[in-house]
């Protein structure tokens, strides 16, 4: 990393949310085992998740979908291998979300941004344009920025949750990039390989991830480490499954240090470093101890 030729910087930087984002769109290609199906036998089946079979005829007959470039209206047209597919998504309104960022370092590799609560970092769900990601692409297309004459985008390295406040580190060059990128997984493969304890394997981390953390009930012990794996498992009405703790999960490691207690409000401040990066790590650690998370601000070191 280069030295910090402007480091500690306080500035901010945010455009304002237009209405409608631009809409999506998804592609697709027909295989073998899909030619001589109907435009509409194809979408209905093939995403039946994404809307029933009315909902599908109602996008055909608006002109979302284009065939080899051709918007095509009529449902029952057959389809041939190798055409390429693209519905259109219309745009919508994204939830309300802040769009103001604060700069806490920046030098010619990297950004440190303060990432409010309720923002997302990047692409997904309902919030396709209103994520960090879409305000750095904005910054870094104005003439005074100070990326303006990086190259590529700058872009996130690691993530915080939508209602996670913190600092979130950006990159602005492919190495940095991909460094910084190591450096966050670098913790999380010592997890898998060995059996140290925390304040053993935090010596050998790069980039240490610190979140304070406000949680229900008292926890009575002052320091309290949580080794329960995290995986994915299948529920009823979310398509991808929800991360939980589960012995058939991924090995995950959270120290957990007591900063305050108010047992009138019933209410523990933690501080909680995490060694490995699992989804949610720290709501399903906190929750699997028998405090659940009310709400937490992530550092780095």
């Amino acid at each position: 990393m280069s030295d910090p030729s402007q480091a500690c910087r306080s500035a901010t930087f945010g455009l304002p949310w237009p209405l409608l984002n631009d809409g999506l769109f998804y592609n697709d290609v027909v295989r073998a085992s899909d030619s001589g199906l109907t435009l509409i036998h194809f979408y209905s089946t093939k995403h039946k998740n994404s809307a029933p079979p009315k909902g599908w005829l109602q996008r055909i007959q608006n002109g979302q979908i284009a065939v080899d470039g051709e918007v095509i209206r009529d449902p029952d047209t057959i389809l041939r291998i190798g055409s390429k597919l693209v519905y259109h998504r219309l745009p919508w309104e994204e939830p309300e979300a802040p769009y103001f960022l604060q700069i806490l370092y920046e030098d010619d590799d990297m950004i440190a941004l303060n990432k409010p609560p309720g923002l997302q970092v990047l692409p997904g769900g309902l919030f396709q344009q209103r994520t960090v990601l879409t305000q750095l692409q904005w910054w870094a297309t104005k003439p005074t920025s100070s990326v303006a004459c990086q190259g590529p985008h700058p872009v996130p390295v690691h993530r915080l949750g939508r209602g996670t406040s913190g600092i979130l580190l950006c990159a602005k060059t492919k190495l940095a990039k991909t460094r910084l990128a190591a450096y966050f997984a670098d913790g999380t493969s010592h997890i898998e390989n060995s059996s140290k304890t925390s304040v053993d394997l935090c010596a050998t981390r790069k980039v240490t991830k610190i979140y304070r953390a406000l949680v229900t009930g008292i926890i009575g012990e002052d320091e309290v480490i949580i080794k329960q794996p995290i995986g994915m498992v299948q529920y009823p009405g979310v398509a991808k499954g929800l991360y939980v703790a589960t012995p058939s999960g991924k090995p995950s490691l959270s120290k957990v240090e007591v900063l305050e207690r108010d047992v009138k409000k019933n209410l523990t401040l933690v501080q909680v470093e995490i060694q490995s990066g699992r989804p949610h790590q720290i709501r399903i650690h906190l929750s699997f101890i028998g405090h659940p998370l009310l709400e937490f601000n992530a550092c780095l070191w």
